[in-house]
């Protein structure tokens, strides 16, 4: 694959958000996305999403030649769930809480690390970002690296791995999963962390060009504001070359 997007000049203006399981990824970028008017491609979430079609089919997450079979045509969209809030779609059902259970991040994981899958949804998350009418957020795990490695702005979030699971752990408790405890969360995490750092094919780390963003002392509002101010003054650089 090229390092270079050949489109680059003509698409839309993509921020692309990097980092580990719990830095706060989707939050900030959702948060971003919204403060810049800009699409946001929650590539996570399409892993996600493969990996509940996969479970409910009775697919093994390692089981190549089963998970290109539902690669093709599976249709996963982003809108507006029942309440407005941004959602998760597959077909016409909102799985938006569905895939963010403690089995389907760690399926989701294991999926992510399959070639096949990989290759199969590169192009989707490319088309849904080019797509954009002002530009795109792109969170996930290679979204500087490989996804767009010529993104206009490449953001790479961090965090203490204990400050990261007792943020995701407040946020499952506040959907309902109180039976999961603090323990648990940090242990699947320290095994997302490893899978995803060791895997193969587009491990887990910051571009060379990236900002790097220790979440660990800041506020997610923190977070936001860096990124929205950096992406801010690269867009009215880039208009005054115009």
């Amino acid at each position: 694959m090229s390092s270079r997007d050949p489109s680059a000049t003509e698409r839309a203006f993509i921020v692309a958000v990097d980092g580990p399981a719990g830095a706060g990824k989707s939050t900030v970028s959702r948060q971003v996305a919204d403060r810049l008017g800009f699409a946001l491609v929650d590539t996570g979430a399409i892993y996600r999403a493969v990996a509940l079609a996969a479970s409910r089919a009775g697919i093994a997450f390692d089981d190549d030649a089963r998970l290109g079979e539902i690669l093709d045509g599976l249709p996963i969209s982003f809108g507006p769930r029942a309440s407005g809030a941004p959602g998760v779609f597959l077909g016409e059902e909102d799985i938006s809480d569905l895939i963010r259970t403690p089995e389907i991040s760690l399926g989701a994981s294991a999926v992510s690390a399959r070639p096949v899958v990989r290759d199969g949804l590169l192009e989707l998350q490319r088309r849904l970002a080019r797509e954009a009418p002002r530009g795109a957020v792109l969170e996930g795990r290679d979204i500087g690296t490989v996804v767009f490695p010529d993104a206009d702005a490449k953001f790479f979030l961090e965090g203490e791995p204990l400050v990261r699971a007792q943020r995701r752990h407040a946020e499952l408790v506040a959907r309902g999963q109180g039976d999961i405890t603090l323990e648990q969360v940090l242990a699947d995490q320290e095994k997302r962390d490893k899978d995803d750092r060791e895997r193969p094919v587009a491990p887990l780390r910051a571009a060379a060009d990236s900002i790097l963003l220790d979440s660990t002392p800041l506020t997610r509002d923190a977070v936001v504001d860096e990124i929205v101010a950096e992406v801010e003054r690269r867009l009215a650089a880039k208009a005054s070359k115009r």
